[in-house]
Order: C-alpha cells, then structure tokens, then sequence
C-alpha cells in the first residue's frame, strides 16, 4: 500500500512540472489541497516567498507565464521518502527569457507534503538566489 501512494504521489510531482512546463496555473493549482502552500525559502526579498491556498497558487503562477518564452524541467531525482506521502525532487529548470534574451537556469532542491487525498499540502522550493538575481539582473538588490 505505501508504494502505490508513493507512486502516485511521485505521479502527481511530475504532473506539476508538466503543468509548469505547460503554462498552466490552473492545472498547477488543482494539484494542491484547497487551503495548500507553496514556500519559496530563500526568495532573499527579490522574489515572492510563495503562496497559501489553491486561488493563491493559482494566482502566484498566473502572470510568471507570459514573462518568459518557455520553460523546461529536468528531473535528476525523484524519491518518495520513509512516509510516502512526502517526495524529494533535485532538478534543473531552463527558463527561455522572451525576445531572445538567453536562458535563466538553476539548480533546485524541493519537497512535497501530500495529504491522504493525494493532494499536495506544501511545496518547498530551494534555489540559489544568488544565481537567480543574476539571471535577471537583481543583483544588487540582494537583501
């Protein structure tokens, strides 16, 4: 029984990065439990800190689509932990910047927290802010 929800759950972090990959926030936040979070803890106060509840997350994601002209995620690893309803994931996003501005890359490290439902109650992304200020230009606003 802990490896089928294990499996699905590892299903349903895929998805999301599907859903990112798809631009869809509606997809993305039909992923989450109503009353979810995503946490953002090192957003260093150049990038939101994250959101609460499925409309906040949809509305987190809504308008980051159009500033970009693409993205892709590279899953690395993907692990169901010893509760199964919690999934570790290393990963490289490539952010395509629109009118061919080049690339932002990054390395992430995230944590997902399901409930029984099969919802994700929390998303934790880790990022090196360092990397993302440069990336867009913010470095010398670095908090």
């Amino acid at each position: 029984m802990n490896n089928e929800i294990a499996e699905k759950n590892k299903a349903s972090v895929k998805a999301f990065f599907r859903a990112l990959e798809n631009e869809n926030a509606d997809e993305i936040a039909n992923l989450f439990a109503i009353d979810g979070k995503h946490i953002n803890p090192y957003a260093s106060g150049l990038f939101p800190e994250g959101a609460e509840g499925r409309e906040g997350i949809r509305n987190y994601w809504a308008p980051v689509f159009p500033n970009f002209a693409g993205m892709e995620f590279h899953i690395d690893e993907l692990l169901a932990m010893e509760d199964p309803n919690k999934v570790y994931v290393q990963y490289k996003g490539i952010i395509k910047l629109r009118n061919e501005a080049g690339t932002y890359e990054n390395d992430y490290y995230s944590t997902f927290k399901f409930n029984d439902s099969g919802l994700i109650d929390e998303y934790l992304e880790i990022f090196n802010p360092i990397v993302a200020a440069r990336g867009f230009g913010l470095i010398d606003q670095i908090k």
